[in-house]
């Protein structure tokens, strides 16, 4: 569980990253705040939206392929300039966006029963597709479980109940969810 300055600090993070790529340079970190838990590697989403709550981006890594802190900065640079179902984040729009990030919990396989809307995030996988919701994203659409299972399998590019086939792989995962 992060405290309330490593939240903001990772939100600044992924604030000044965008920052750095609108002005024409690299995001550059400064380690020297960085304490040994945002070190450790994780995976991380940093979801963009509009004031008005539209999504506007989200991108990032289910597996821990690199520090928190990192994880973080490279997220929000990829939901802001390279998710594909919107055109890269313009300077007019930056003051415009609030940012979300979720920091992944273990990735586990489940049974549909033991799902919790609300607290789980689902991992769907048929053969070569895979879709992934965060846990919030059914919260936000007021998502039964078999809604969820189902727009789960809608994410994947397969027909709405792939979730009930024996080949279909589900996955769950907890994240902890903090935004500005």
């Amino acid at each position: 569980m992060l405290n309330q300055t490593q939240r903001l600090l990772l939100l600044q993070i992924a604030r000044s990253s965008i920052a750095a790529v609108l002005d024409g340079r690299p995001p550059q970190l400064d380690e020297s705040a960085i304490d040994e838990t945002l070190r450790k590697p994780s995976g991380a989403f940093v979801t963009l939206k509009t004031k008005t709550e539209d999504l506007r981006g989200c991108i990032g890594s289910i597996h821990p392929i690199a520090p928190l802190f990192q994880a973080v900065s490279m997220s929000a640079v990829s939901a802001a300039f390279r998710d594909p179902r919107f055109h890269p984040l313009q300077k007019h729009e930056f003051e415009l966006i609030v940012m979300e990030i979720s920091v992944m919990g273990p990735i586990v396989p489940c049974a549909t029963d033991d799902i919790v809307v609300g607290r789980d995030g689902l991992i769907i996988t048929h053969g070569r597709n895979a879709g992934l919701l965060l846990p919030q994203v059914a919260i936000e659409y007021s998502w039964t479980r078999e809604e969820f299972l189902q727009h789960t399998c809608i994410k994947a590019g397969l027909p709405p109940d792939t979730w009930q086939k024996s080949a279909c792989r589900i996955e769950k995962f907890e994240a902890e969810v903090f935004g500005e």
